[in-house]
């Protein structure tokens, strides 16, 4: 396998494995995605369709892969940036907060998830930071790497 086709692999099993933990842990363990760990899912959503089209059109393949990469980044940079209102490292832009209304004017079975709580942690490690290590350090750098290397 060339390392175009590994890229290719990458660009869509990273994104597509970090949306399956997501969803298990949404109906696996009840941990109910707020607003910020939606704004997370949609780049992973395009990377993966930038990753099936790298595989449909072959001569554009390469830049496909490279914008999917960079979707799996932007979802990095969302977690970062999720992961610090988590950690009172700074403000949210949003009112989904500890501090927000309860109840949602338009969807009543779901419930309103703050975003500057995290739900879980694994080693002092909340999802939108594993989130951001896994996308934004990891995955985009090795689609990034496999796409370029000869």
């Amino acid at each position: 396998m060339d390392n175009l086709a590994k890229a290719r692999a990458l660009a869509v099993l990273v994104p597509a494995a970090l949306l399956g933990g997501a969803y298990v842990s949404q109906y696996g363990f009840g941990l109910y995605p707020c607003e910020m760990c939606w704004w997370q899912r949609y780049p992973h959503f395009v990377a993966v369709a930038l990753g099936l089209a790298a595989f449909a059109i072959k001569p554009a393949a390469r830049p496909l892969v490279l914008l999917a990469g960079l979707a799996i980044l932007v979802s990095g940079g969302i977690g970062l940036f999720h992961a610090g209102v988590e950690y009172g490292w700074w403000e949210g832009i949003t009112d989904c907060t500890a501090h927000a209304p309860t109840g949602s004017a338009f969807d009543f079975a779901s419930p309103v998830v703050p975003c500057d709580v995290p739900q879980w942690k694994l080693w002092g490690v909340s999802l939108a930071g594993f989130n951001f290590l896994f996308s934004g350090l990891g995955g985009a750098a090795l689609v990034a790497l496999a796409a370029y290397r000869k």
